[in-house]
């Protein structure tokens, strides 16, 4: 489905992406891993149009998306999340969904239609599928953060993507919503077949849902493969797993 090939982004003379590889297979679950600077949110923006490559390939469904903007690249099928929850504060929680599925369907110009009928039953299956219904009517901006990490989770299913991209989904929570999310996530992806990109610092989190990891280190990568095969490389183990 997604196949990024030497792709490359410098910043003046720093590389941020420097002969990144990634593979992702249709209805797989796969990280990202690597520390801080390594360039995983400077390739997540790359795949999704934030950033434009210096060079290398980005081909998504066969098509090479290098060049194209974050809406058409949203239009194809990709959607995202970011490390900070980027939802609609003073919406309530079913209107921040609503407005997605709105979009997606090419309706949010509709300035002349109710939208109290709008996308309603789209909107109330998403809300129930990510465990949000109860809280339908709360203003997005007074929820826990899980609750909003969550929601923008669901805001990004109603554009009906292919791919979900998601940039550290567990950041700052505490262990029990980090546990329901990765259950969430598990769940979007085996029940629901989608396709699911994350990167994420938790090593347990990692090893215990992806079903293929790739390893960054100062904007390359160093390997990619199963759970086991990326646990007995070597060069990880000295670099990220402490030579455990």
């Amino acid at each position: 489905m997604l196949r990024v090939r030497a792709l490359k982004k410098s910043f003046g003379d720093f590389k941020a992406v420097n002969g990144a590889h990634l593979t992702v297979e249709k209805g797989q679950l796969v990280a990202v891993i690597g520390p801080n600077g390594a360039g995983k949110t400077t390739l997540f923006n790359l795949i999704t149009g934030q950033l434009q490559p210096d060079g290398g390939s980005i081909v998504f469904n066969d098509e090479n998306i290098n060049k194209l903007p974050p809406y058409k690249i949203c239009r194809k099928g990709i959607a995202r999340s970011f490390q900070i929850a980027n939802v609609f504060p003073r919406l309530t929680v079913f209107h921040n969904v609503q407005v997605s599925v709105l979009s997606q369907q090419k309706l949010s110009n509709k300035l002349f239609h109710p939208t109290s009928q709008m996308a309603v039953e789209e909107t109330t299956r998403i809300l129930e599928s990510v465990g949000l219904l109860d809280k339908k009517f709360d203003v997005a901006g007074s929820l826990s953060h899980g609750d909003k990490r969550t929601l923008e989770i669901a805001i990004a299913i109603g554009n009906e993507p292919e791919l979900l991209i998601l940039d550290e989904p567990t950041a700052g929570m505490s262990p029990e919503e980090t546990t329901a999310t990765m259950s969430l996530i598990q769940t979007l992806s085996d029940k629901q077949g989608l396709t699911i990109l994350f990167c994420e610092h938790d090593m347990q989190v990692v090893f215990n849902v992806a079903q293929s990891i790739m390893v960054m280190q100062q904007g390359y990568t160093i390997v990619q493969g199963t759970p086991e095969e990326v646990r007995q490389n070597s060069e990880v183990q000295q670099a990220y797993l402490g030579g455990a």
